[in-house]
């Protein structure tokens, strides 16, 4: 299994618009794409120097080719939509993890 992380802090002023959007549509849309088994949103329990709110989303994949489809065939236009409704609101890093083991 693939863990699919997308570490993202958003600006306090557009955090609720922002966290509804996440959880009603986006979360939702990328689950949509049936490349993906489940996603977990967590918020960051530290104070960033540069303000804002820091959350990490966790998708769950199979393998890393399932990963790569999501990249080829769906990432940009998702990421797109973020970029349009919230214009320099928010940064946001990837990580890829696989699992070890789960206990």
């Amino acid at each position: 299994m693939i863990i699919y992380n997308v570490t993202t802090n958003i600006d306090a002023s557009v955090h609720s618009e922002w966290l509804s959007w996440m959880r009603e549509t986006h979360i939702p849309d990328v689950l949509s794409t049936g490349k993906f088994l489940n996603a977990k949103m967590s918020k960051v329990l530290i104070d960033e120097e540069m303000g804002g709110i820091t959350y990490s989303v966790q998708y769950t994949t199979i393998d890393k080719e399932t990963l790569q489809k999501y990249y080829t065939e769906d990432a940009e236009r998702l990421r797109n939509d973020a970029v349009k409704r919230f214009p320099n609101k928010f940064v946001s890093f990837r990580t890829e993890m696989k699992i070890v083991s789960e206990h």
